[in-house]
């Protein structure tokens, strides 16, 4: 049984994974009704320029990009997601990547209490 890694359909921890393998995931463009429910507009904003970073999320972190591209590289995998201007991403605590940063990013962020 295959699996394919399309980052346009990706879920958090599948079901039953015991939260081995953490992911990113990447809502494509959601509707601004959905920005609204959450609050988007209401977080604080950060951005960063081009270049490589590393990450490690010690919180669950949702962020919505208003501009940039980039490609992150989850540490201990082969496994690459691309995002940009108009995506909801959510990184799972833990999570631990490195940023490719291939436009410079502006975006609103949240981080999860628990």
């Amino acid at each position: 049984m295959a699996s394919s890694s399309n980052p346009d359909t990706m879920d958090t921890d599948p079901p039953g994974s015991g939260g081995g393998a953490l992911s990113i995931a990447v809502e494509r463009n959601p509707p601004e009704s959905r920005l609204l429910q959450l609050g988007v507009k209401s977080w604080p904003k950060w951005g960063c320029p081009t270049g490589k970073f590393p990450v490690k999320f010690d919180a669950r972190e949702t962020c919505y990009l208003v501009k940039g591209k980039v490609r992150a590289h989850i540490k201990g995998s082969s496994e690459c997601v691309e995002f940009g201007a108009g995506d909801l991403v959510v990184f799972p605590k833990g999570l631990s990547c490195t940023w490719d940063v291939l436009a410079a990013v502006d975006k609103y962020y949240k981080f999860d209490s628990s």
